[in-house]
């Protein structure tokens, strides 16, 4: 790395966290910490959305999809547009129904704490498990680029460094920090993407955009795979993608958070339609990365380039063939996608234990030092976000020699907790009459179901598509829901009879 990198590299890393602390301002009552007044910018918010809903690993593998199969994600955001759209109509409004601190009050509120707590759990697990994953397998990339430019740093060792530096303004801002921070990484990486791709639109041979049609680069999907496999073709990028987004968007803590902290209705539904915008330029940007770098390469295959993985294509170009001073810039990017997903993580699921499992925090917070209840449980907050890095750190390095299989099931778990959740929301708005009594057994089925058709539904003898996967836990739910529902009834019609006989 060049003198110019390591300036541009610590400008960011030291320029990012005072910027979002002089936006947000250190807070200095839990409210703050964990709701961040209510009073943030519909677009702040949505910028957060896109960078939280963003990693490392979306910033390297997007470029390298594209180098092999062309816009397929183009095509996916097509399906997270539709999901959002229901969401933004269907889901937000029952947010604005009280003052709620996590996106599982609304369940307490319909079918009590027991519920509430199991998905809040189920989201503290399996968050927990994906981003562990999501961030080691993200240091990486990180890590070979660091290497090949003669700097060498384990992965475990940078990402310990990389949570403190997260830490160091998310326990001072609380989430106003962390969507400002947020807004500024994405920036960031949005502003290197559009360097790398201008650069290697300057340097294309002429008949670029002929060469990239005939080669069907342009290709919003797949048309040639198995639906249920592949989560590029219409179906699935499409229908798939679209109950990925209501689920992710609609049921999970880390992107609820975001839009109550919005200041209306009208805020929430404009943050949450312009994130599903915002993330399809973002995937257009990186498709249109990888498929200039194809050209770069002389339109042959990876293995023909020389590599074993699409993923190493664009950190490759970045250590090799970027000037002095956007590669630095390239380099905050990629720590930029990897602090806007962390931060956002410890801040919901610091909020969804404050939340959901009040109950339980209050004994703690005679521990505190502080006669002050607020004071406390502001304290107690930061002390439960500190945790979290630590447990994520802990939890990541566990898989510091896992394969890329290892990786897969842990993201994939995250869409296994999908199914109960989505399911028990969506029979908790659609039918009225059911009650706690038929839904909490019914939510502790669907999980292990979930988990059962990830390791044994295999159409074509090829694992389902990441989207699908949260189809099995739905359904188990609903129907165990209705069977225990009518059961009830009959139940009940057979005491009525007998009573009058």
């Amino acid at each position: 790395m060049t003198t110019l990198d390591w300036l541009t590299l610590l400008a960011y890393l030291a320029g990012m966290p005072a910027l979002a602390l002089a936006l947000a301002g250190r807070q200095a009552s839990a409210h703050a910490y964990l709701e961040g007044h209510g009073d943030l910018p519909w677009w702040a918010l949505c910028l957060s959305l896109v960078a939280t809903e963003t990693s490392t690993l979306t910033l390297i593998s997007v470029p390298g999809i594209a180098y092999g199969s062309g816009m397929v994600f183009v095509g996916l955001a097509l399906g997270y547009l539709l999901g959002r759209g229901i969401v933004a109509w269907a889901f937000l409004p029952l947010y604005q129904q009280g003052r709620m601190l996590s996106a599982y009050d609304w369940l307490g509120q319909r079918f009590g704490h027991t519920l509430q707590r199991l998905a809040s759990g189920t989201f503290l697990l399996t968050r927990l498990l994906a981003e562990a994953v999501r961030l080691f397998a993200g240091m990486l990339p990180l890590a070979g680029i660091l290497a090949a430019l003669h700097f060498s740093l384990s992965a475990p060792v940078l990402l310990a460094a990389i949570m403190i530096l997260t830490l160091a303004y998310t326990l001072q801002g609380g989430l106003r920090a962390v969507v400002w921070s947020d807004s500024i990484q994405f920036a960031v990486y949005l502003g290197g993407s559009l360097a790398c791709a201008a650069l290697l639109w300057h340097a294309a041979p002429p008949g670029t955009l002929d060469m990239l049609h005939e080669a069907g680069r342009f290709s919003l999907f797949t048309h040639h795979a198995p639906a249920f496999t592949s989560p590029f073709t219409p179906l699935a990028a499409i229908g798939g993608g679209a109950v990925l987004s209501l689920a992710s968007h609609g049921t999970d803590q880390l992107m609820v958070q975001r839009v109550l902290a919005a200041r209306s209705l009208r805020d929430a539904r404009l943050a949450l339609m312009g994130s599903a915008i915002g993330a399809g330029l973002l995937f257009s940007l990186l498709s249109l990365v990888g498929v200039l770098l194809w050209v770069h390469h002389g339109g042959v295959s990876a293995a023909q380039a020389g590599f074993t993985r699409t993923d190493a294509i664009f950190p490759a170009y970045i250590a090799q063939d970027l000037p002095s001073g956007l590669r630095g810039l390239m380099l905050a990017a990629i720590l930029a996608a990897t602090m806007g997903s962390l931060s956002s993580t410890l801040s919901a699921m610091t909020a969804a234990v404050m939340g959901d499992f009040s109950t339980l925090c209050r004994p703690l917070l005679h521990w505190c030092g502080t006669p002050n209840p607020d004071l406390a449980r502001l304290r107690l907050a930061r002390a439960i976000t500190a945790l979290w890095a630590i447990a994520l750190v802990l939890c990541a390095s566990l898989f510091a020699h896992a394969g890329q299989a290892a990786v897969l099931v842990g993201l994939s778990i995250a869409a296994c907790g999908y199914g109960p959740m989505l399911g028990s929301y969506l029979a908790g708005m659609l039918l009225p009459k059911l009650s706690a009594r038929n839904l909490v057994p019914a939510f502790c089925l669907s999980l292990p179901a979930s988990v059962l058709g990830m390791l044994l539904l295999r159409p074509h003898g090829q694992p389902l598509a990441f989207a699908w996967l949260i189809a099995p836990g739905m359904g188990v739910l609903c129907v165990a829901a209705l069977i225990s529902h009518a059961i009830g009834r009959m139940r009940h019609t057979v005491r009525r009879n007998r009573t009058f006989s």
